[in-house]
């Protein structure tokens, strides 16, 4: 593997949740899934009294999933002091301008447009991972704050 994701947390909202968590095993069997199939559940996973320890160290959220929206999860998410630091990677297969400026203005941390295809889904996922596994770095074995991290690398 080229990095490590041991004892790394992921929280995916997204309606191929099975396909991309088999990618997730592909590229490492040792991230923390937390599965969430819908926008409510979401929102109610990004509950502000939950230890700090239990935060995810980044977040792949889609838009197109059910009940409450992606971005509707990400403006929670991004409002909240507790979880505004966390970031938030949209894998979509949205491409719209709209869609996409949404997200930059409600601070997400990066917008990718994923493929139809699983094996560019699978290569995508894993470039995605790669990134973010070496700037989500838990506050707990870091002097740096993830925000400090992720703020550095937004754009």
């Amino acid at each position: 593997t080229m990095f490590n994701l041991e004892n790394k947390k992921l929280a995916l909202a997204s309606w191929i949740y099975l396909l991309i968590s088999e990618a997730l095993n592909e590229i490492n069997s040792e991230i923390n899934v937390t599965v969430i199939k819908d926008g409510e559940k979401a929102i109610d996973y990004f509950d502000p009294s939950i230890d700090e320890s239990e935060f995810p160290d980044f977040v792949l959220l889609d838009i197109n999933i059910p009940k409450k929206n992606g971005h509707e999860v990400l403006e929670h998410i991004k409002s909240n002091d507790c979880f505004a630091h966390v970031p938030v990677i949209i894998l979509t297969t949205s491409s719209s301008e709209k869609d996409i400026a949404r997200a930059y203005k409600n601070n997400v941390n990066c917008y990718v447009t994923k493929s139809v295809e699983v094996k560019d889904l699978f290569n995508t996922i894993f470039q995605i991972v790669n990134f973010w596994s070496k700037f989500a770095v838990s506050s707990k074995t870091k002097e740096n704050s993830l925000k400090d991290w992720c703020n550095l690398w937004r754009w």
